[in-house]
């Protein structure tokens, strides 16, 4: 059954909701279990709502079971955003757009998977004492990541459901794609980051992941909009996206990225990327080659330059203190929160705090992070060019299948962080783009992402329906 076809029934009473709600609590289990995608299983919650939805089952995500990525914040539920140094912190709020959702009927069943604090492109940067999430095709190979858990739980789930993903340079679309699902990551500042643990408050957003677009759609159009809470919020109406799915895409022009083709990209991903474009021309859309090249050169090192920079900021509040874990208050001041920070981050953190502190540091600050800040103006100056001409641009997500744990383990740091090559551009401009699951190749997943302007998430409905 189809998320639409399900809030329906829900809304007719045509169910009992809150049995519906035991089965998927169950089968949930069931599932992290075998593949690891939640971090919590908020049971007592999600039964509580499916309670209230019984009474009054009218709002439009009438009891659609929903997860949320462990960086955003679920009140009174374990939020960790994947790391042990925030172990037992139960926020006193719901994240906005948790709230938004909640408050049409959502029914939330818990917490996913991810990298620490959404560091890594394969969700194998899991805090100490966390599961890496298993792909739903094949155990053996990554979910992608950050957003992991909630791209293989859309995908394994057989109930109607939709996730809550979180993108700072890819992690929305990258595990869309290698789990096969939709990964909509919207304009920055479309969906409220208040509630959001922060990885980089200028590259943060909030999007939806769902098996078909529909769902995107329908939780992008709930959970948009401004937030006097959050400053960077947009002061833009929401559209009504579920209506893209009805409208004419006949004079859509599509860009296709020149640079995202040809060495290292996999030629089955090349293959069904390409096909997917004829398609779209036999649907009546138009393309041509465009020609992207500081986003493609720059876009890796601006990416991890700025993105560091943003976390080892945002990260010095971990102390041991004031959120989660706690320690015996023993030394001086340099002592105790060493200790606490050294016991408790992953290796990746430790990692990406140093990178960012050394980017940030008197000497270094003018020649790497205003240098990479400057840069980024002209990745996204470079896209808006582009949009002049074309409607939409398109690339494949990821250059690759996904890699068997095994392979990732023989990577080095930069192969590592290469894997966002086509995913930071967008992520730095703040543009809205969608993973469509497009074909498989030997069982395993491919995706095509379909990048627009600003505000024009409209666009990529309209495209993303003719793969549903």
């Amino acid at each position: 059954m189809k998320v639409q076809e399900f809030i329906k029934k829900v809304q007719n009473k045509e169910m009992d909701i809150v049995e519906h709600t035991y089965k998927v609590i169950e089968e949930t289990k069931k599932i992290n279990k075998e593949y690891h995608y939640l971090n919590t299983i908020s049971e007592e919650l999600a039964i509580e709502q499916a309670k209230n939805v019984k009474e009054n089952p009218k709002g439009k995500l009438a009891g659609l079971p929903i997860s949320i990525k462990d960086s955003i914040c679920v009140k009174d539920i374990e939020s960790t955003a994947g790391s042990r140094i925030l172990k037992n912190y139960k926020p006193l709020f719901h994240a906005t757009a948790v709230k938004k959702a909640i408050k049409e009927g959502a029914i939330v069943i818990g917490k996913t998977a991810q990298d620490e604090f959404g560091f890594g492109g394969f969700s194998t940067n899991v805090g100490l004492g966390f599961q890496i999430p298993l792909n739903p095709f094949d155990k053996k190979r990554t979910t992608g990541g950050s957003s992991g858990g909630a791209a293989g739980l859309t995908q394994k789930a057989s109930f109607p459901h939709i996730a809550f993903g979180e993108s700072t340079g890819g992690s929305i679309v990258n595990p869309a794609s290698f789990c096969g699902v939709f990964g909509l990551c919207p304009t920055y500042g479309r969906i409220s980051r208040y509630g959001l643990i922060d990885f980089g408050n200028s590259l943060d957003k909030i999007g939806p992941i769902s098996k078909d677009v529909y769902g995107c759609a329908l939780m992008l159009e709930t959970i948009s909009g401004h937030d006097e809470k959050d400053s960077t919020s947009l002061r833009e109406n929401t559209d009504s996206y579920t209506k893209y799915l009805k409208k004419d895409m006949k004079k859509i022009k599509i860009g296709i990225i020149k640079e995202a083709f040809g060495k290292g990209i996999d030629k089955s991903v090349e293959k069904h990327i390409w096909d997917s474009i004829k398609k779209l021309e036999d649907n009546g859309c138009t393309y041509k080659e465009v020609s992207l090249p500081n986003s493609i050169k720059y876009g890796i090192p601006t990416y991890y330059i700025l993105g560091t920079s943003e976390a080892s900021t945002n990260l010095a509040k971990y102390c041991g203190m004031r959120y989660g874990i706690t320690e015996e208050l023993k030394g001086n001041f340099n002592e105790y929160f060493t200790n606490v920070r050294s016991k408790n981050f992953g290796k990746e953190a430790k990692r990406r705090i140093m990178l960012g502190t050394f980017a940030r540091m008197s000497g270094f600050r003018d020649a790497l992070y205003i240098k990479a800040a400057k840069v980024r103006t002209l990745i996204t100056e470079e896209y808006k060019k582009a949009f002049k001409n074309f409607d939409v641009l398109i690339s494949p997500t990821v250059p690759i299948l996904p890699p068997k744990f095994e392979d990732i383990n023989k990577l080095t740091l930069l192969q590592n962080y290469m894997i966002d090559i086509l995913t930071v551009g967008p992520n730095l401009a703040g543009l809205p783009h969608l993973n469509i699951p497009v074909g498989f190749e030997n069982n395993l997943p491919i995706g095509m992402m379909v990048i627009s302007d600003h505000l024009k998430e409209g666009n990529l409905v309209q495209i993303g329906k003719e793969f549903n």
